[in-house]
């Protein structure tokens, strides 16, 4: 399966992208890093610059239809940004509108909601998250992942960093479309 991993041009949040990212890859899927621009994205290690990694496709100029699954990795600044561009906003909302199964981690549940799709769905976060996600009609959990099956597709949740490894599991399970 082809995985687009949405981040903005800077702030991605670099273990929650690296360490899904490789899961994915030993499993099997192919990667794509999709971001608002072209060329590089500056990742980071909470508010210190980390490693730069190179963009495969910019999110206007691809689109839901090209890809099996989405991951959204978190950062504070990540999905602020991202929740902020409409290109952006539209691409996660096609994921929802085809089906296709959406893992958020940490802070990226914002893009989720400035997308308004958790209405009516179950999902965790970072918990500074919680009162967005309530207020955008979701129903938040502190667990350490949330799998969701309300609607069409399957979201696939999780609250931190120390989380990734459930974060991951569940959702190469889901996207393989196996049960949670």
């Amino acid at each position: 399966m082809r995985i687009a991993f949405l981040v903005a041009p800077e702030g991605v949040e670099q273990v929650e992208l690296t360490e899904p990212w490789k899961a994915a890859s030993d499993a099997g899927h192919v990667t794509v890093l999709v971001s608002t621009d072209s060329g590089e994205v500056q990742a980071f290690d909470h508010l210190d610059k980390a490693d730069t990694f190179p963009v495969d496709e910019v999110v206007g100029d691809t689109s839901a239809d090209s890809f099996g699954g989405l991951v959204l990795p978190g950062g504070v600044a990540n999905p602020d940004f991202l929740r902020m561009d409409d290109k952006a906003v539209a691409f996660v909302k096609g994921f929802f509108e085809r089906g296709r199964p959406v893992a958020a981690i940490c802070h990226a549940p914002w893009t989720l909601v400035e997308a308004d799709v958790v209405r009516g769905r179950e999902l965790t976060s970072w918990p500074s998250l919680r009162t967005d996600i309530r207020n955008a009609g979701g129903t938040w959990v502190d667990e350490q992942v949330k799998i969701c099956d309300h609607g069409p597709n399957l979201l696939v949740t999780s609250r931190k960093p120390d989380d990734l490894k459930a974060f991951c599991d569940a959702f190469l399970h889901v996207f393989a479309g196996e049960p949670g």
